[in-house]
């Protein structure tokens, strides 16, 4: 359970890190990449111990599989809250697929 708290929390911080910048245009790029990696310390420090707690629980495949769930859920609420975008019945297709194959890699 700690294991996907934490990488939601982390998942959380690395979507700012990576996409928030994309809200301001007109910021300086190198202003953009000093303030993204300053974020992605935090989600460092939340994705190594979620790392470290869930495996043996899980393998490295299924926690990465975990991770890309995670990214995901919190990227779609990200684009729809903070990017003032739409999602698509496209995306949700893609999505349940991808939730599919999360389901196949836990079910052996």
């Amino acid at each position: 359970m700690w294991t996907v708290v934490l990488l939601i929390c982390s998942n959380v911080f690395m979507t700012f890190a990576w996409y928030g910048h994309l809200k301001y245009p007109s910021a300086p790029l190198w202003q953009a990449i000093l303030i993204s990696w300053g974020i992605a310390l935090f989600e460092y420090c939340l994705m190594v111990p979620a790392n470290r707690i869930g495996y043996g629980q899980f393998t490295g495949v299924q926690l990465k599989t975990i991770q890309e769930i995670v990214t995901l859920a919190v990227f779609a609420g990200f684009a729809i809250f903070y990017l003032g975008e739409s999602i698509k019945w496209n995306h949700v297709a893609s999505f349940v697929c991808l939730i599919a194959a999360a389901y196949f890699m836990f079910e052996a």
